[in-house]
């Protein structure tokens, strides 16, 4: 069973986030979902990813092509088809307890300058650890990650 970890963004918006997450998630031999409500939103990462440094090159795709399954790392607004053991939820898209169970790891990331979206993911939390997840809350407030919560599965 996974987990979801909770990353509350404060200093660095997504777009330099994602891509330190994304790569740890490759480092680890993990294919990845991002998963997102607003096509448009995932049009500009894209354009984004392509554009990083080229020592920080992550291969990737946008949903819609003809090698989604194929691709380490699928932008994409529903299920993903390139069989991910990583989720990366952003802007609030729905992640389920099903979901976190099949993963080797859920990443929900959150505006923490955006009283909607912080509200969303405390909604989130609660629904997926009542739900019996283990769950991880992860703050950079103070300049670097740090653990700031912690839930254990229920057995």
């Amino acid at each position: 069973m996974g987990a979801v970890f909770f990353y509350h963004l404060t200093r660095k918006p997504l777009e330099a986030t994602l891509p330190l997450l994304l790569g740890k998630a490759l480092e680890a031999g993990w294919r990845v979902a991002v998963r997102g409500p607003d096509r448009a939103h995932l049009e500009t990462l894209d354009e984004q990813l392509w554009l990083g440094p080229e020592d920080g090159f992550l291969p990737h795709g946008l949903s819609g092509g003809p090698h989604d399954a194929r691709q380490p790392v699928l932008l994409t607004q529903a299920d993903a088809t390139n069989d991910p053991s990583c989720l990366m939820a952003i802007d609030g898209a729905e992640v389920s307890a099903a979901e976190v169970a099949a993963m080797q790891r859920v990443c929900i990331l959150f505006d923490g300058h955006d009283d909607a979206a912080v509200q969303a993911a405390r909604g989130q939390w609660k629904a997926l650890t009542d739900a019996g997840c283990a769950a991880q809350y992860w703050s950079e407030e103070s300049g670097r990650w740090e653990k700031k919560a912690e839930a254990e599965p229920n057995a």
